[in-house]
């Protein structure tokens, strides 16, 4: 519990049994669940992972947005937090997300990477690509974001139910934070982490996810919801 509210921490994974023990081993007490959503590993990845206490979900389709599904769907917390399984975004940093999300009265509270002060953290092409995405997106949705495709974020569980999630790869990240700007009441903030650079392989193909990102962001916003 923090502060009255219970915490859920979903991360997806595929083959990040080096990341996942940094991860893990940095959580903080406070969080009431951990789930991890393997999405078809073939190292140690789910072994590590129960090691720590984290309950082991199996998404046997591949993609970013299904393991995500899959494990909001389990989620029994009262606010979710999500980061990846490769080390890139800081477990610590979660309290100090807490407090902004509680500071800020915010309903979904994303983490942006920019500045990002790493500099083995990101290339200048995927720094390039993310703003990109970032600028189009704030021009489609009208309301500026420093980071459309971060991967860490804190929101409430509630507003789940009434978002339309759609995409099962990599414009999940994007779909999620536009959920959230469109949703009735939630009221969206966005708030600085450091970012690191990852361990273990890299998933993201930049040109081949960027063009069907903003392909995605496109479509999302001209279909009828």
């Amino acid at each position: 519990m923090y502060k009255n509210l219970s915490i859920t921490v979903v991360i997806p994974c595929l083959n990040e049994e080096q990341g996942i023990e940094k991860v893990l081993s940095r959580m903080p007490e406070f969080v009431d669940e951990i789930i991890v959503v393997d999405n078809g590993s073939t190292d140690r990845t789910a072994d590590v992972a129960r090691g720590f206490g984290a309950q082991v979900i199996r998404e046997g389709v591949r993609g970013y947005g299904r393991s995500y599904k899959k494990g909001f769907s389990l989620a029994t917390g009262d606010v979710i937090v999500t980061l990846d399984g490769d080390h890139s975004y800081p477990p610590d940093a979660i309290s100090y997300l807490l407090e902004a999300y509680l500071h800020l009265e915010a309903d979904f509270l994303n983490a942006s990477r920019f500045p990002v002060r790493d500099r083995r953290a990101m290339s200048f092409k995927h720094k390039f690509g993310n703003l990109v995405l970032s600028v189009m997106m704030s021009l489609l949705f009208f309301r500026w974001i420093h980071d459309s495709q971060s991967g860490m974020w804190v929101f409430s569980r509630k507003i789940l139910k009434d978002m339309i999630l759609e995409s099962d790869g990599m414009a999940f990240s994007e779909e999620i934070k536009i959920e959230a700007l469109l949703h009735p009441t939630a009221r969206f903030e966005e708030i600085a982490i450091m970012y690191t650079s990852r361990l273990g392989e890299i998933k993201l193909n930049p040109w081949r996810d960027g063009f069907q990102n903003l392909f995605f962001l496109l479509k999302k916003r001209f279909a009828r919801r």
